[in-house]
């Protein structure tokens, strides 16, 4: 039986890289997103807004995945509102999807991540919400109000009606190439580190000193991608949860001074107190635009590529953050990403495609 899947989200960091890994394993591939990305090669694009049930049932109405995949989601202004519009639009899609004629769907993919584990963005960065570490899948949920558990919530009771398997999947930070991204660090600190090469100014830690002197890992995109293909397509997955990243640990301390030396300029660590990023670039809008017209860059928005807010918040944790891989590892999957590469990779990317000088 062939396999169709449905990446929703796919113009995103997560979402665009598991469609080019499924094309390139001979899968048909559908593309969902209010404006889908029409440059990813062999990707049938499908334009529908998921808190429109009727859009939804317009958009998908010749479209019967075998394997759908839920990569995308919408911050609001409080975790309540957070639970309200992203529970609704996993069920809309869900309910539209299993409620056809088709009936195709076999297994459906969640990408939450570890604010499973840490909580929202509003407590997760807070003293008092401090998990043990490394974090395991078996932990319990936490007694706070979490969008993460409510989409869960959606997918196990659609599987329940309709029959098919899941499988949810927690990676940390992602690492990849995407444009108008609301969580992208990689592409954040590339465009940090070119805006100080271009002025003189020094390459300054954001965060916190448990972060800059604890261990972490984050999650390589192109990694995600595989382990998400991985847990549709193995029998022993199904209906688990995993965590996913790339298999290393690091430090900051040490991470930031391969950055910086990367793009030739001096890295400043963690000299006694927190200094947000998001305040360091607030007023360089102006700035990017003059460097992408000196450069011919394709995005003179800086707001389309930085994603401080979000950056700060990871940085910032009063804690080191890493994942236990031994469930995922146990059943067999043995993808690994060293992470200095995950981040020259994406460089790379980004210059290649006139995103950063």
């Amino acid at each position: 039986m062939e396999n169709i899947a449905l990446v929703v989200g796919a113009s995103g960091i997560t979402g665009s890289n598991l469609a080019k890994k499924l094309i390139s394993k001979g899968w048909k591939t559908y593309g969902l997103a209010r404006n889908p990305d029409h440059e990813i090669k062999d990707l049938q694009p499908v334009a529908a807004d998921l808190l429109n049930v009727d859009s939804l049932k317009s958009a998908l109405a010749e479209v019967a995945p075998t394997h759908v995949y839920i990569t995308s989601w919408m911050r609001n202004e409080t975790e309540a509102e957070n639970i309200r519009v992203n529970s609704l639009m996993v069920r809309n899609l869900l309910e539209v999807l299993t409620q056809n004629e088709k009936r195709s769907v076999q297994h459906v993919a969640l990408v939450t991540g570890l604010k499973h584990y840490l909580g929202p963005f509003e407590a997760y960065a807070k003293e008092g919400f401090l998990p043990e570490t490394p974090l395991r899948e078996e932990h319990p949920r936490l007694d706070i109000e979490n969008f993460y558990y409510a989409q869960e919530d959606e997918v196990y009771a659609a599987a329940a009606r309709a029959g098919f398997t899941w499988s949810i999947h927690r990676p940390h930070t992602v690492i990849g190439k995407a444009v108008g991204n609301m969580m992208n660090l990689g592409t954040t600190l590339a465009v940090y580190a070119t805006i100080c090469k271009e002025t003189g100014r020094p390459f300054i830690w954001p965060g916190s000193a448990a972060q800059w002197n604890g261990l972490s890992d984050v999650t390589d995109a192109r990694v995600l991608a595989e382990h998400l293909i991985w847990a549709s397509t193995t029998e022993a997955a199904r209906n688990e949860a995993f965590n996913v990243v790339n298999g290393d640990v690091f430090r900051w301390s040490w991470l930031w001074k391969q950055l910086a030396a990367y793009f030739g300029i001096d890295a400043v660590g963690y000299e006694g107190t927190i200094r947000p990023l998001e305040v360091e670039i607030a007023n360089d809008g102006p700035l990017w635009q003059q460097i992408a017209e000196r450069y011919n860059l394709k995005e003179p928005n800086l707001a389309r590529l930085a994603s401080a807010w979000h950056t700060d918040l990871d940085l910032g944790r009063p804690i080191e953050v890493m994942t236990d891989m031994s469930k995922s590892r146990k059943l067999g999957f043995t993808v690994f990403q060293r992470t200095d590469e995950s981040f020259y990779d994406l460089f790379a990317q980004l210059r290649a495609g006139k995103l950063i000088p």
